[in-house]
C-alpha cells in the first residue's frame, strides 16, 4: 500500500511540475502574439531521404546557397528533448512580417558546379525532404522533383541506385508561403515548392520567396489540429481492436476465476478432508500438484540482485508510462518539440524512488528477519540497469551518426545534463526509496517455511517445461497490443503524430490485466508440476510479449517501410531492442506481481509447522 501512495505521490509531483513548465513556455516566437510589421522568424531544421526518418542532416549539408549576412550562423535555444529528437533551429534568412504581403524576393544565387549537381541530383532521387519552423508550427517542403514518363519511372524502380542517373532532376527555386492568422495570431502555414529548375553543371540558380498572409476565423486553440491524422487513428480497426482486446480481458478473467473459485476450491477440500483423515500427515504424503512444494515455493530465486533489479525498474516503468499518458492526455505534449521527452526524462527522475523502493523491499523479503547481505549491490543495479541500457545504445549510435555527419549526433553538453539528472535526482531518490522500501516492506513474511534442503524437479511434459510457459504465455499478451503497436510504429517511422493517448492508456489497463491473468496461469500449471521456479518463470513469461513486439517490429521494417542503408536500419533496430528491453522489464514486473499475490494467496490457506 504505501509504495502505491508514493508512486501517486511521485506521479503527481512530475505532474504538477510539468504542468506548470509546459504552461510557462510561451513561444512573438515565444508569445505567440505579434504585432502589425513585427517580423516573423523562420527557422531551418533539418534535412534528409523521405524514407528514412533518423538519417537527417544539416539543411546546408545539401550545396545551397546562403543568403547575405550570418543568418544561418544564429540558432534558436532548444531543450533537452528537442536536441535527443536531433533539432537545430537556425535562421533562414528569409524576412517577414506580420500580416504584410511580400512578392517574390530574391534570397541568393548560385551557378551549380558538377558536384553541386551530382549532390542534388542524389538527393532528389532519394526524394529528400526539409523541415522549417514559422512560430512553432512546422512545414515541410521537397527539394525537387524527377520529370519522367511511366516506363522511365518503371526503369528507376528497377534500378533505384542508379535513379539519379536515369532521367534529369529538377530544383524548386521559389518557396511560396501562405499564412493564416486571426487577429494577432498565428494559424496555420502552407508551403508550396514552385519554379523547378534543372540541376545539371553551369545552371544558374536563383532561390526566392513569396509571402502571402490571408485572415482566417479559426481559434488558436486548434491551429495544430490539421497536423492530425483523424482517418488514420480513428479508424474502425483501432475500435474494433480495442473491443477485441476487452473480449480477451474479459475471457481471461473468467479463466482465472476458474482456476481460484474451482480447481483450488476443490484442492482445498481434498487437502482438508485428507487432514482429518490422517492426522499429523497433512495429506502431503500421497499427494501431488502445487501443495508438494510447499517447502520450496518461497525459496530465494537464482540471481536474486537481479531479479529484484529487474522487478524494481519494470515497477518505475509502470509508474513512469502512466505518468507521461497522463501528462500527455491533459498537455497535448505533442504541440512542442521534445516536449514528451522532456516528460519522460522527468517522469522518470521522479519515479526512480519507485525502483529503489520495489526492489529494496523485495530483495529484503528474501531475508528476512535476518539482514539482507549485499543490499547495496541491488541498490546500484537498480539504478543503473536501465540508464546503462539507454547510454550503451546512445554511445553506438552517436559513433555511426558522427561518421555519416548527420544532424543526430548528440553532443556531449547533453549527456551531462543527462547525468546530472541522474545523479542529482534520480540516484538519490533510488537511495531513498532502496531505504524506505526495507523499513516499510521488508519485513514481509511468506506463508511457508522454507526447506533446508531443495526439492528435486521431477521431468515436465512439453507443455508445463518452462521454456514451452515462457513462449506460450507472451502470445495472448501480445495480441491485445498488437494493433496499437502498428499506430504507435506508423506514427514513429511515418511522420505522423500521435495524439489517441485515451487509446493508448485503455491498451496499458488491458496489457496489465492480460499480463497478470495469463501469468497466473502459466504460474498455476507450473506449480502443479511440481516446479517452484516461479519468480523468474513468471518474468520471463510475461516479459517475452516484448519478444513478439521485437518479431514483430522485423516485418513491419521488411513489409510497411521503405527505410534503406545502415546508417536508418542501425537505429530502426536500435530503438525497437531499446524499446522491447524496457517493454519486457515492465511487462515481467507486472506478471511476476501479480504471481507474487496469487501465489502468497493460495499457500496462506494451508498451515505447515
Amino acid at each position: 500500500m504505501r509504495v502505491v501512495v508514493l508512486s501517486l505521490f511521485a506521479v503527481g509531483v512530475v505532474t504538477v511540475t510539468l504542468s506548470l513548465q509546459l504552461t510557462g513556455v510561451c513561444a512573438d516566437d515565444d508569445s505567440h502574439y505579434y504585432e502589425p510589421n513585427e517580423e516573423v522568424m523562420l527557422w531551418i531544421n533539418r534535412i534528409g531521404p523521405y524514407h528514412n526518418p533518423q538519417e537527417t542532416y544539416k539543411y546546408f549539408h545539401l550545396p545551397f546557397c546562403k543568403p547575405e549576412g550570418d543568418h544561418h550562423q544564429k540558432h534558436k535555444y532548444a531543450g533537452i528533448g528537442e536536441i535527443l529528437q536531433g533539432h537545430e533551429l537556425m535562421e533562414s534568412g528569409m524576412h517577414m512580417y506580420f500580416a504584410k504581403n511580400q512578392p517574390k524576393t530574391p534570397l541568393c544565387n548560385q551557378v551549380l558546379t558538377q558536384k553541386d549537381a551530382e549532390k542534388f541530383k542524389r538527393a532528389i532521387s532519394q526524394h529528400y525532404w526539409y523541415q522549417f519552423f514559422l512560430d512553432d508550427l512546422p512545414i515541410w517542403g521537397m527539394v525537387g522533383e524527377i520529370q519522367a514518363t511511366e516506363e522511365e519511372i518503371l526503369e528507376m524502380e528497377a534500378h533505384p541506385e542508379r535513379e539519379h542517373e536515369v532521367k534529369d532532376s529538377y530544383i524548386y527555386t521559389t518557396k511560396h508561403l501562405s499564412i493564416a492568422y486571426n487577429g494577432d495570431r498565428i494559424i496555420e502555414v502552407n508551403l508550396t515548392s514552385e519554379d523547378p529548375v534543372e540541376a545539371k553543371a553551369g545552371q544558374n540558380i536563383e532561390f526566392s520567396y513569396i509571402v502571402e498572409w490571408k485572415k482566417t476565423n479559426k481559434p488558436f486553440e486548434q491551429r495544430f489540429n490539421r497536423y492530425l491524422d483523424y482517418s488514420f487513428f480513428e479508424h474502425q480497426i483501432h475500435w474494433f481492436s480495442i473491443f477485441n482486446s476487452f473480449m480477451m480481458v474479459i475471457f481471461l478473467c473468467g479463466l482465472v476465476s476458474l482456476i481460484l473459485m474451482r480447481t483450488l476450491k476443490n484442492d482445498y477440500a481434498k487437502y482438508r478432508s485428507e487432514e482429518v483423515l490422517d492426522g499429523m500427515d497433512h495429506g502431503f504424503g500421497d499427494d501431488s500438484g502445487w501443495k508438494q512444494v510447499h517447502g520450496d515455493v518461497f525459496r530465494i530465486p537464482n540471481h536474486l540482485t537481479l531479479y529484484t533489479a529487474c522487478y524494481g525498474t519494470g515497477m518505475q516503468l509502470i509508474f513512469l508510462v502512466f505518468g507521461v499518458i497522463m501528462l500527455a492526455i491533459l498537455g497535448s505534449l505533442y504541440v512542442d518539440p521534445g516536449a514528451m521527452v522532456s516528460a519522460a526524462l522527468a517522469c522518470y527522475a521522479l519515479t526512480s524512488i519507485v525502483a529503489g523502493y520495489s526492489s529494496g523491499s523485495l530483495y529484503n523479503q528474501y531475508f528476512y528477519p535476518k539482514p539482507a547481505p549485499n543490499w547495496i549491490r541491488c541498490m546500484l543495479l537498480t539504478a543503473i540497469l536501465l540508464p546503462m541500457a539507454c547510454f550503451i545504445v546512445s554511445i553506438g549510435l552517436n559513433i555511426i551518426s558522427w561518421y555519416f555527419n548527420t544532424i543526430s549526433v548528440v553532443p556531449m553538453k547533453a549527456f551531462v545534463w543527462i547525468f546530472g539528472i541522474w545523479l542529482l535526482f534520480a540516484a538519490p531518490l533510488t537511495v531513498l526509496g532502496t531505504v524506505l522500501g526495507r523499513h516499510w516492506n521488508g519485513a514481509t513474511k511468506f506463508p511457508c517455511r522454507v526447506n533446508a534442503l531443495p526439492r528435486q524437479i521431477p521431468e515436465h511434459q512439453w507443455y508445463t517445461h518452462p521454456v514451452a510457459i515462457v513462449l506460450l504465455t507472451g502470445w495472448l499478451p501480445f495480441g491485445s497490443i498488437f494493433i496499437e503497436m502498428y499506430f504507435i510504429f506508423t506514427s514513429f517511422w511515418n511522420y505522423k503524430f500521435y495524439y489517441v493517448y485515451g487509446f493508448m492508456l485503455l491498451v496499458f489497463i488491458i496489457l496489465a490485466i492480460v499480463s497478470v491473468c495469463v501469468t497466473i496461469v502459466a504460474v498455476y500449471f507450473l506449480l502443479n508440476a511440481e516446479d517452484y521456479r516461479w519468480p523468474w518463470i513468471s518474468f520471463l513469461a510475461s516479459a517475452s510479449t516484448s519478444g513478439y513486439v521485437f518479431l514483430y517490429s522485423v516485418y513491419y521494417f521488411l513489409v510497411k517501410t521503405n527505410m534503406t542503408g545502415f546508417l536508418q536500419t542501425a537505429y530502426y533496430f536500435s530503438y525497437m531492442a531499446l524499446f522491447c528491453f524496457a517493454l519486457g522489464l515492465m511487462c515481467g514486473t507486472i506478471g511476476s506481481f501479480g504471481s507474487m499475490i496469487f501465489v502468497k494467496r493460495i499457500y496462506q490457506n494451508i498451515h505447515v509447522d
